[in-house]
């Protein structure tokens, strides 16, 4: 298993070593620092927020790289995040951002140039909008007719030799301007509600905005460890963070086993007041305090670790018999 994962590591530093893997696909800034895994680019933080927003507000999109279904617009840190062998396998497949842009900009129009790295974020949301959801720039044999009557099973040969993206769904109506990302590392539950004779199945669910990310299920288990992290896009008006622990029912409607609404304003607030959080040694720098009014069993401090800024918590849920939650949170700032 660790040689797998030392390989793994190794075969996707030599595609980020590639100097077209250097630069951002979609805008050309210099060392993006995440990819999205089924489409098979590296981008940068700006523009990830834009893959990220695609992928949580098409309903029933779908993309098929090279004969794949995948689901939505799977956007994964390089240094961050797990890969799996197949998502790098997926990578490795495209051959990088040269290849994958001489099929999704084959065709630009006379005089029309991509935005560069100092583009706003209304000028990249519609060019990637164009570039992926709406393949203006591939080659006019290759897109894909939206709906139900293409199914992957009748893609033409010539679509399945290279990579594309299929949607039902209505465009946004208006595009969200991102002040950075959130990490949610879900650890574990406690004295979690039963819902199934003796046990539960149960997996957590958090969202915020127009967005959903959900953790694994973890089957007949009351006191479930996940330790598995959620990535989430943070928009200019981010609200609240709002999490729902559910019960997995093969055959029914998955039984709620209780909620909590999340603050994110201490987090977020005292992030920015000390801007690039490296510049610091460890410290307290905020708290998000235990009310009546909240999920909180104890007060939770926002601190500088390690040159990051990170809040731990332990959330009671609401509106059910029992239950517990330990998270913590993590602030990316977009120049990460």
């Amino acid at each position: 298993m660790i040689g797998r994962f030392l390989t793994g590591k190794r075969r996707m530093k030599d595609l980020l070593l590639q100097k077209d893997n250097r630069f951002c696909a979609d805008c050309n800034a210099p060392d993006p620092k995440w990819a999205s895994a089924n489409i098979g680019v590296f981008v940068c933080l700006k523009c990830c927020g834009v893959h990220r927003s695609l992928g949580s507000q098409i309903s029933k999109g779908c993309i098929i790289f090279l004969g794949t279904l995948f689901s939505y617009f799977q956007v994964l840190s390089v240094t961050l995040d797990e890969w799996s062998s197949d998502e790098i396998d997926a990578m490795i497949e495209v051959g990088g951002n040269s290849s994958a842009n001489s099929i999704y900009e084959a065709y630009f129009p006379e005089g029309y140039t991509k935005p560069g790295p100092d583009a706003s974020h209304e000028q990249r949301a519609k060019f990637i909008r164009l570039k992926y959801e709406r393949q203006e720039f591939l080659k006019p044999s290759l897109r894909i007719v939206s709906g139900k009557s293409n199914p992957p099973s009748s893609i033409s040969k010539g679509v399945k030799d290279s990579f594309r993206i299929t949607s039902d769904s209505q465009h946004m109506e208006g595009m969200v301007e991102f002040i950075g990302m959130l990490k949610v590392k879900v650890i574990k539950g406690t004295d979690l509600a039963v819902r199934d004779m003796m046990t539960s199945d149960p997996y957590v669910i958090l969202k915020l905005g127009q967005q959903t990310v959900q953790t694994t299920v973890i089957k007949s288990n009351l006191n479930p460890v996940w330790n598995e992290e959620l990535m989430l896009s943070v928009p200019q008006q981010f609200g609240i963070l709002n999490l729902n622990v559910f019960d997995y029912d093969l055959f029914s409607a998955d039984d709620i086993m209780g909620e909590a609404d999340i603050d994110l304003q201490p987090l977020i607030t005292s992030a920015i007041a000390y801007g690039d959080a490296r510049m610091f040694d460890d410290m307290q720098i905020g708290k998000w305090l235990k009310s009546q009014d909240n999920a909180l069993i104890y007060d939770s401090t926002v601190n500088i670790v390690d040159g990051k800024v990170k809040q731990d918590m332990s959330i009671k849920l609401q509106n059910v018999e029992s239950g517990e939650l330990d998270l913590e949170l993590e602030w990316i700032p977009l120049d990460y």
